[in-house]
């Protein structure tokens, strides 16, 4: 299984996590449904656990925790952009239009992180390593495989990423729906849809994708589990995909990719 040893390069996606209202029972479902397994953390680090596939970190499962007085965060999948530099990028965010929601912030020795929204509204995280730079294991049956973002204006979310991040966002001329690639340097890191194929009233956002060995027969035992089918398996140019949700309705999609 190929282990990532180095920093990811800045604007390339390197971790995800979920707050969850039910730490608890995240943590079972996940390991039942991709093999990860994960304890709740220090109460230093707000309990967050690390999740590990054959013994290397894949995502984050924290309980999800609200100041005073604000409301709960929703219960969704974060994708995490890397910085090698997290206040420069936090204020290329805000120059660029986006918003702050939580600003860096050191986490240890571990990292600086950092959340934000672009100006159409997608959350996402920005990681500055420090001991800990992201997912040692991608592109494995179980881990995570590709973030995209949904977007309403890609012209906006090109200038916004661009200048906050160093992306590049490229058309994919082959797709067979409208699709763009965002690279970093000369290599693909993620892509970017029209929200305009969401169901009406999804808010823009990113998803995040794991990889499967079978699409079916996971989404089967995803759904013994309490979790909801919201696009059933299907098959396209990049693999056998599915998006779905988890028990506390988190979404997420699941690919078996296409051999290359």
């Amino acid at each position: 299984m190929p282990e990532v040893t180095t920093p990811y390069a800045t604007g390339t996606p390197c971790w995800v996590d979920l707050m969850a209202k039910d730490q608890q029972q995240a943590l079972d479902f996940y390991r039942d449904l991709l093999g990860w397994q994960g304890q709740p953390g220090p109460a230093e680090f707000g309990g967050y656990a690390v999740c590990e596939l054959a013994g290397k970190a894949v995502a984050g499962i924290g309980p999800a925790m609200a100041p005073e007085g604000m409301p709960e965060p929703p219960t969704v999948w974060t994708s995490y952009l890397a910085s090698s530099d997290a206040q420069a990028t936090q204020d290329a965010i805000v120059a660029a239009g986006g918003t702050l929601i939580v600003p860096v912030t050191d986490v240890g020795d571990l990292g600086r992180m950092l959340v934000a929204a672009d100006p159409q509204g997608a959350v996402f995280g920005v990681w500055q390593p420090g001991t800990f730079f992201g997912a040692r294991i991608v592109n494995e049956a179980g881990a995570l495989t590709w973030n995209e973002l949904h977007t309403s204006d890609v012209a906006a979310a090109t200038a916004f990423y661009g200048e906050a991040l160093g992306i590049e966002v490229k058309r994919m001329e082959d797709a067979e729906v409208d699709y763009w690639a965002l690279n970093v340097g000369d290599r693909a890191v993620g892509g970017a849809t029209l929200l305009a194929n969401d169901p009406p009233g999804t808010p823009a956002h990113w998803l995040t994708y794991f990889a499967v060995d079978d699409v079916d027969s996971t989404v089967d035992a995803l759904v013994k589990r309490g979790g909801m089918v919201l696009a059933p398996p299907f098959d396209m140019m990049a693999g056998r995909m599915t998006v779905v949700a988890d028990p506390q309705g988190a979404p997420f999609a699941m690919i078996r990719p296409t051999p290359m």
